[in-house]
């Protein structure tokens, strides 16, 4: 089995699906995510917003997020779920597990930076070697 990364799934319902609809379509992304060894780790609907162009004769949609950890088997199958869907009408699928790992060495970096900020100590003054006299000229 492949390693468990972490994905963003965010998916559009229909504005006509009713709220059972849409309850049901997430049931159904999260016995995928079980059957196949991921987890849910969170899942928020952000309920009916207008869209930021027309998918269809559809001004709006129901707006669901899941984040999910798992391998990339499991993505291939809901994807492929959502897909044949006729429900939602646009799906996105986006690995974040590397952009926290990016965050986190920016953190690091930034708390084992040695010197002090701003830049003191480098014979420059604080302004950074800008002399205003001569602005002034």
């Amino acid at each position: 089995m492949s390693a468990s990364r972490q994905y963003e799934l965010v998916y559009v319902v229909s504005p006509d699906a009713s709220e059972q609809d849409v309850t049901d379509l997430h049931a159904q992304v999260e016995a995928v995510i079980v059957r196949i060894g991921g987890e849910l780790v969170k899942s928020e609907n952000w309920g009916r917003r207008k869209m930021a162009y027309e998918i269809g004769p559809h001004k709006e949609g129901v707006y669901v997020l899941e984040l999910i950890n798992g391998a990339g088997e499991l993505m291939k199958e809901l994807e492929r779920r959502l897909r044949v869907s006729e429900k939602v009408l646009r799906y996105l699928v986006v690995r974040v597990d590397e952009e926290l790992r990016t965050a986190e060495r920016a953190r690091s970096r930034r708390k084992v930076r040695t010197g002090p900020p701003g830049g003191e100590g480098t014979g420059m003054g604080t302004d950074g070697g800008y002399d205003r006299d001569e602005a002034e000229v």
